[in-house]
């Protein structure tokens, strides 16, 4: 077995060394998200805490790791008899994201079930992971449905598995921790919520510390033994003060002037929901148990509130996570009660574990980040101006069925979703479709010397459902940042309108790319990504002026679509141009817009116009661009979700056309 790199020589990141150390002290805190940029030991420090936590006594032989003094009376491999326990590590199991659902929570022979009347189960991920620590990197990237699975056990403490009437429960309590790189993505608002605590790491710019965390790392690489046994006094240290405030923390005294401070606190950052008030009770409460104390004082409640709180007060995608130190401040001197008693020398929560080495910083992160490439000139370049209220718009889906990702903007074949119809399983059976598997097997009852009341079903009998649901698209937006867009109050209600669109593909849970042409040629902006707040970054930072290469736009677009569709041909894109229809510079531009619009009508790609030309005056060029590229036109008032009914209908019989 590996040595694991050791907590105790993770180099600075306070606030995450603190958050895991609660949720070891009080799981009932609920795990942990870490947001962070790549190569700032996220995963490192997830995986040094396991050899921290206390050994578990389990009941031998059983695959859910019952606890011989208060077994599950509901353990499929039980009842338990009154036996002596075996003690074993405590497990940190990790959750690959490209998991199944029943490699997750496990799953049920149908077969047997059908045939036999057993319940023949095999356990999953939740049920290793009980009574220990469940690790999912990148879980902005796991499906949505696999995400509510996760967190439902994890509210519940126990994973429910059913299949065509066949239920199986067990108890699973772990601690969950999460790691995300925002960059690639966020998670949905009600799913941040389900994560007890947040918090954000980020390389130092210390050149002293990065050199420290270098150095660490070597040491640990060329002798993993050796440097693990060189930070063994202060690991056990550590996992010693984690025992004696675990056995504390039942007598810790939540008072009502704490309450009323944690109440106040999250009224006046106007927290959705009673989750974030019972989190910070529980984190305080920790926090005082971990300090050795038996009362929780003011200086809890706000370290409780940094470390649970930020993460629920976005209100959308493009919110960044924060509170506002002060205001926090005021709150917590306006409700402070009298009887506060001193903190002690440790101060609040009684510090992280102390550290030889430096205090602050992480491992470095490899690269800054993808870099935007600079527009060409071809005329004057005017100052970025800000996009007008976002709204919401109208259904823009992709015609005829994929079996792209799971999402919410087009039809698709799915895991999840209505059945449909029934086919012979390929593979593993995951849904079974009991009436045609009934079906299937009625006929052959008399060959096969049926007795009794009970089917007799082979497995050339089973039947997979088939399921019609919703998927996720790639939304390539191309906009025109030219100089016939550059009045400021034009440009304004363009950017209004693509943040809208932004906003709408989050929620449907797309990927999203942006390319804008001005000058003499085009610029891949952002290329595809599941991050749409880093699309409205870019977005928001949009220079104009200069002339309008419409063909280098749509050439742009035409060469991200081939690169994805080789990278992933399930996901189907759908081609947003925002643009006027005008077109300058070189000779013909307009012929050669249409030449390239062709393009993508020739490859299937659907494709919305976004109209923006304004005035008593207009061309319809967008319109001709439209019909070239196979789809359909619409103004910006057309594009809200009030104003017209039927632009689905319109998207797709412009393709059909």
């Amino acid at each position: 077995m590996s040595t694991p790199f050791p907590f105790t020589a993770v180099v600075g990141m306070d606030d995450l060394r603190l958050a895991l150390l609660l949720n070891a002290v009080s799981p009932a805190v609920g795990g942990v998200l870490v947001r962070g940029e790549k190569g700032t030991a996220k995963s490192t420090a997830v995986r040094a805490l396991s050899a921290l936590l206390p050994e578990v006594s389990v009941v031998p032989g059983c695959r859910f790791s019952c606890d011989p003094a208060s077994p599950d009376p509901a353990c499929p491999d039980g009842p338990h008899a009154v036996v002596d326990g075996v003690d074993r590590p405590a497990r940190v199991v990790e959750l690959p994201v490209g998991a199944s659902e029943d490699r997750l929570v496990g799953a049920l022979d149908i077969e047997r079930a059908l045939s036999e009347g057993v319940k023949a189960f095999e356990p999953g991920l939740l049920a290793d992971a009980h009574r220990g620590v469940l690790y999912v990197d990148e879980v902005n990237l796991l499906h949505d449905h696999l995400v509510d699975l996760l967190l439902d056990a994890a509210a519940m403490g126990a994973s429910y598995v059913e299949r065509e009437g066949v239920s199986v429960r067990h108890a699973a309590r772990f601690l969950l921790v999460g790691t995300m790189n925002p960059e690639e993505g966020e998670l949905r608002p009600q799913l941040l919520d389900r994560f007890g605590l947040t918090v954000e790491v980020s390389a130092s710019r210390d050149p002293e510390l990065r050199v420290e965390v270098v150095r660490r790392r070597l040491a640990y690489d060329d002798d993993p033994a050796g440097f693990g046994a060189r930070w063994a006094d202060e690991e056990n240290t550590l996992r010693e003060r984690i025992v004696t405030a675990r056995a504390l923390l039942p007598e810790v005294r939540l008072g009502d002037a704490a309450l009323l401070q944690i109440a106040a606190t999250c009224a006046a950052f106007e927290v959705d929901g009673m989750r974030a008030d019972i989190v910070m009770a529980r984190t305080a409460t920790a926090l005082a148990a971990w300090a050795g104390r038996t009362d929780v004082l003011a200086e809890d409640v706000r370290q409780a509130a940094l470390l649970a709180l930020p993460h629920r007060r976005r209100r959308n995608p493009f919110d960044a996570p924060g509170l506002d130190e002060d205001k926090l401040d005021d709150t917590l001197e306006e409700f402070k009660g009298d009887d506060d008693p001193d903190p002690g020398p440790d101060g609040p929560g009684g510090g992280v574990p102390p550290q030889d080495g430096p205090e602050e910083g992480g491992e470095a992160s490899s690269e800054e980040g993808e870099g935007q490439s600079s527009a060409a000139g071809g005329g004057g370049q005017q100052a970025p101006v800000g996009a007008a209220e976002p709204f919401r718009t109208k259904m823009l889906s992709v015609p005829g069925l994929g079996e792209g990702a799971a999402g919410r903007r087009s039809r698709a074949r799915t895991e999840h979703g209505r059945t449909t119809g029934s086919r012979r399983p390929r593979g593993a059976l995951t849904k079974l479709h009991l009436a045609a598997t009934v079906q299937a097997a009625a006929p052959h009852q008399l060959a096969r010397g049926r007795s009794g009341p009970g089917l007799v079903v082979r497995r050339d009998d089973l039947r997979q459902a088939t399921r019609e649901g919703r998927e996720g698209n790639l939304v390539l937006f191309v906009v025109d940042a030219s100089g016939s867009m550059a009045a400021r109050r034009r440009m304004s209600a363009v950017k209004g309108a693509v943040l809208s669109l932004l906003l709408d593909a989050y929620q449907r849970r797309d990927k999203v790319g942006l390319v804008t042409f001005r000058g003499t040629e085009a610029t891949v902006a952002l290329p595809p990504t599941s991050s749409v707040d880093a699309a409205a970054a870019r977005l928001e930072s949009l220079p104009t002026g200069g002339r309008t290469p419409l063909a280098a736009g749509l050439l742009s677009a035409h060469d991200v679509l081939r690169v994805e569709r080789m990278r992933d041909p399930a996901r189907r894109p759908l081609l947003v141009v925002v643009t006027d229809g005008r077109a300058t510079g070189g000779p013909d531009p307009v012929a050669l817009g249409g030449r390239a619009a062709r393009l993508h009508a020739a490859e299937g790609t659907a494709s919305v116009v976004v109209d923006c030309e304004s005035g008593p005056v207009r061309l319809g060029l967008a319109g001709q661009l439209a019909a070239d590229l196979g789809g359909t036109a619409v103004t910006l008032d057309e594009l809200r979700a009030d104003s017209i009914a039927g632009l689905v209908r319109d998207v797709q019989q412009g393709r059909a056309a």
